[in-house]
């Protein structure tokens, strides 16, 4: 009771004070605050700066403060956020003139204010500020500032790494100090850009040089990162561009200008190893880039003044692919950088041509031929044998042997038999009518009167499919053939009285053909000159043999991996074909027996498609030419087990797995422990006086 009296009446005192001080000067404060509760505390500040205080019931304890001067409001409410910081808390300030009172750790996902570069605000109060970062990276900075930030309280130290900033939260002071030292630090990481140009030097070389003299020494700790320039060479202007720290960038521009002096010969030999270009083939460039500059660089003549040669050489060297020059200083230099240019390493292009054949073929023959011994017969030719042709083959065939020269009556005719066979009759002109027949041909024989029915249907069905591939390097040719060599006679001749008579044959290259020259474009693109064909032998003729040629000539554009069409043939045929008597052949029904009829259709689909992938780095080629490999060995290992019917399978040929070492056959020695194993003796040598003399002397 005691103490609760003495708080009531402290409290009593504090307020009139402050009451008598209010009276006094408006905005004049003397705070004195002894073992106060600090939501006491909170309300009478509250109702002095006239806001109403929100209190977070987390906030509790006692304070002791006194101040000897006299504070203005501005002050005074500077005093009041600086006790609320020293006991852990913060003010939030909002809007309708309300503050919040919470704990300093809960402050800085409160809505606290966002200021900027042009802020007032001072003190302890809770504020958030972006800053962007010019010359640093935020993700080395972040980590120092947070050890200067109050990070188990209200602090709060962020970055956002596209954008290169960083988020404050914490007290106006905390973060304004903070401020300070990103602005000293993104200063000190301020590098500039300094272009220096040579005269003598090459820039190439000379980057090459600073960098292997900034390489740091192993096994000991190297330089600060911003203590070591970069260094670019620019061979367009022979000039090297340095950027970094203002000591490091001079340090580098006086060891570039003792390195850039002049040569004491006016002329120096330079020997370079080409890496993929072939040096005979650049040594015709070099030659007329060199002419070009010697007449670009000749001054002009006068009477008092004579141009000066200047002597270059450029020879080749097989062996080790490498070029060999003499020339000035300026001229070499030029010379490197088209080398430079030019020796690198071409793409390869990986060319698939698809060609795909679907050809469909149907045919029916109906008809029926009616012949008379005594007046005439009807025959139709489009059928596959004519009712001529058979009677005569019968009738040769039932014709009886004779002498030769002798004559032979048959039913009333009269023949002459040449041959004077023994056999019953001649079937050949029987087996010639019916030989070119095909499907059913029926006849039938009543005294004077024959008649054959010939009935055929055909259906012929082909799918075809090729996939020639080839790899070749950019710019480069490319050749594939798989087929064979036909002779074909080109010409004959005989001599005099048909004497040495001889004949001119060529040979014509007859399959698969594929000639393609790539280029590869700018980006994924590739141009390609292609020529594709596609030949097979279709029979022989009266002179010779007869070709089948589908061929494409064409130039286009593909891009890497997509598949183009070149070109093909979508053809339909549909064919029908009626012979018949007039008159009779009209009768419906009947008219059937004195026509034939023959309808025939056919389809061919072809298409030439082709798909070209840039190769640029072994990987992919190592990939593509894996999965070729593996696709031939899987169909291997398919007919493996599928079996032959009649032979082991043992000798069938499978491909080793990819990559894998050939197996040699075993050595001596391990032959030998292989027949010990086995328990098989070795047979033993022959005996000769020889091995026995040599024993004796042993």
């Amino acid at each position: 009771m005691m103490k609760k009296f003495l708080l009531t009446l402290t409290t009593a005192i504090a307020i009139n004070c402050l009451s008598f001080v209010g009276q006094a000067s408006a905005v004049q404060y003397s705070p004195n605050f002894k073992g106060t509760e600090i939501i006491e505390f909170v309300n009478i500040v509250g109702k002095n700066l006239k806001k109403t205080m929100i209190v977070d019931p987390n906030v509790r304890g006692k304070i002791n403060v006194r101040s000897y001067d006299m504070l203005s409001e501005q002050q005074y409410y500077q005093f009041f956020l600086n006790v609320l910081e020293v006991y852990g808390y913060a003010a939030v300030e909002m809007d309708n003139n309300i503050i919040k009172i919470i704990r300093n750790k809960d402050a800085k996902t409160a809505a606290i204010p966002v200021v900027g570069n042009n802020s007032n605000i001072i003190g302890d109060e809770m504020v958030t500020r972006v800053v962007e970062v010019k010359n640093v990276t935020v993700r080395e900075l972040v980590p120092l500032l947070r050890q200067l930030s109050d990070q188990a309280g209200g602090g709060n130290v962020v970055n956002y790494d596209p954008a290169n900033v960083i988020m404050l939260t914490g007290t106006a002071s905390t973060v304004n100090r903070l401020v300070k030292i990103i602005e000293r630090v993104d200063r000190a990481g301020d590098q500039d850009v300094q272009i220096i140009k040579l005269k003598y030097a090459s820039a190439g070389e000379m980057v090459r040089i600073i960098e292997a003299m900034n390489k740091p020494t192993s096994g000991k700790a190297g330089q600060p990162t911003f203590l070591i320039p970069k260094i670019v060479a620019d061979d367009r202007s022979n000039s090297v561009i340095v950027s970094g720290e203002v000591k490091a960038r001079e340090r580098v521009a006086r060891l570039i200008k003792r390195l850039d002096s002049e040569l004491e010969s006016n002329g120096n030999t330079y020997v370079h190893y080409l890496k993929y270009s072939k040096a005979e083939d650049l040594v015709k460039v070099l030659q007329g880039v060199s002419d070009s500059i010697s007449s670009e660089a000749k001054p002009a003549t006068t009477k008092s003044r004579t141009s000066k040669k200047r002597d270059v050489s450029i020879e080749a060297h097989e062996s080790t692919n490498a070029l060999v020059i003499t020339a000035q200083p300026d001229m070499l230099r030029s010379l490197k950088e088209v080398i430079r240019q030019l020796d690198k390493r071409r793409a390869q292009v990986l060319v698939e041509a698809i060609i795909v054949e679907v050809f469909e073929s149907d045919g029916v023959s109906l008809g029926v031929q009616w012949g008379n011994e005594n007046f005439g017969f009807t025959q139709f030719t489009n059928g596959p044998a004519t009712i001529s042709s058979v009677a005569a083959g019968v009738k040769a065939a039932e014709s009886r042997p004779g002498t030769p020269g002798s004559t032979v009556t048959f039913d009333g005719t009269t023949t002459v038999n040449p041959a004077g066979n023994d056999t019953e009759g001649d079937f050949s002109l029987l087996g010639a009518a019916l030989g070119s027949a095909s499907g059913l041909v029926s006849g039938i024989v009543t005294g004077d009167w024959a008649a054959i029915i010939q009935a055929v249907s055909t259906d012929t069905n082909s799918n075809i499919l090729a996939t020639p591939s080839i790899t070749t390097l950019d710019n480069e040719e490319a050749y594939f053939i798989v087929g064979q060599e036909v002779p074909i006679i080109t010409g004959s001749a005989t001599g005099s009285n048909n004497a040495n008579p001889f004949q001119t044959v060529d040979r014509q290259e007859v399959g698969i053909k594929l000639r393609v020259t790539p280029q590869v474009n700018e980006g994924n693109a590739v141009q390609l000159v292609i020529e594709q064909e596609v030949s097979s032998v279709s029979g022989t003729t009266g002179v010779d043999i007869s070709i089948n040629k589908r061929e494409i000539k064409t130039t286009v554009m593909a891009e890497s991996g997509n598949t183009v069409v070149l070109g093909g043939l979508i053809d339909e045929d549909v064919q029908e074909s009626v012979q018949k008597v007039p008159l009779l052949g009209d009768i419906p029904f009947i008219g059937h027996l004195f026509k034939s009829t023959s309808n025939s259709t056919r389809k061919r689909n072809l298409m030439v498609f082709l798909r070209a992938t840039i190769v640029r780095d072994s990987s992919l080629m190592k990939e593509i030419s894996e999965s070729k490999y593996n696709f031939i060995r899987a169909d291997q290992i398919r007919k493996h087990e599928e079996g032959l019917s009649l032979m082991s399978n043992e000798n069938m040929p499978i491909l080793p797995q990819w990559q894998d070492n050939l197996t040699l056959p075993p050595s001596f020695d391990e032959y030998q422990q292989k027949l010990g194993e086995k328990n098989i003796e070795l047979p033993k040598p022959p005996v000769t006086t020889e091995g026995i003399a040599a024993e004796e002397k042993q």
